[in-house]
């Protein structure tokens, strides 16, 4: 199943980071987007938001205050689920991923991956 990272961050000590790699290593096809661009562990980081297809999991590492602004990319993906992780939950976007039938977790992913839960 793919994922995309969106929030992709360059600098190793942020979550999104080690979500791309721990991802990569756990074997899962990986996309990511972030504002600015470069690689993780053979992962591009587009920039720009591309159509991706056939995304399964999007875990969201960006501060609710600009989510709003992702909101329809998202829902054009018509991923499975969006993991809302530490300190990017948002229960208004919740609400509208549960209309569409996309399954909301509130949930870490670095931590999913280490306990095979995700």
């Amino acid at each position: 199943m793919k994922t995309l990272v969106l929030g992709a961050s360059m600098k190793s000590h942020r979550f999104s980071h080690k979500a791309v790699n721990k991802l990569v290593a756990k074997g899962h096809e990986v996309v990511a987007f972030g504002l600015k661009e470069g690689e993780i562990n053979g992962v591009t980081i587009d920039t720009e938001l591309v159509q991706y297809k056939d995304i399964h999991t999007v875990t969201l590492y960006l501060n609710p205050t600009v989510q709003p602004e992702y909101y329809d990319y998202i829902l054009s993906l018509q991923p499975k689920r969006v993991i809302f992780n530490p300190g990017t939950e948002n229960s208004e976007f919740c609400t509208t991923l549960h209309e569409k039938d996309i399954k909301c977790e509130v949930a870490c992913t670095l931590v999913m991956l280490a306990s095979n839960t995700y």
